[in-house]
């Protein structure tokens, strides 16, 4: 196999030395309009966002307690809490899929 020695170096490649794409057709008819449509939700996302943009939504003082209470050893888990509530979590979990189908 023999080295074709007639290559130019990078440096020395115009972009007009190559071809131009001929596959690629330019956009004509610029008179199109694209359209969105928003479902009643995004009022909803909106108020959410904007009251956590206000208001904290983590009880700060709530939680050095917590970080205070583990780091002595004082905290105290409640495994039937626990498990009630990991329960109720996935209620409402499944009858937001079963809504949502």
């Amino acid at each position: 196999m023999k080295i074709d020695k007639t290559l130019q170096p990078v440096s020395t490649v115009s972009v007009n030395d190559g071809k131009r794409r001929t596959d690629v057709t330019p956009a004509t008819d610029t008179s199109q309009e694209d359209s969105v449509h928003l479902s009643a939700n995004v009022a909803k996302l909106q108020n959410i966002d904007s009251s956590s943009a206000t208001g904290s939504i983590v009880n700060s003082a709530r939680v050095q307690e917590i970080k205070q209470a583990i780091s002595e050893g004082n905290f105290q888990i409640n495994p039937g809490v626990v498990a009630d509530r990991l329960l109720e979590t996935v209620k409402e979990l499944i009858q937001s899929k079963k809504g949502a189908a």
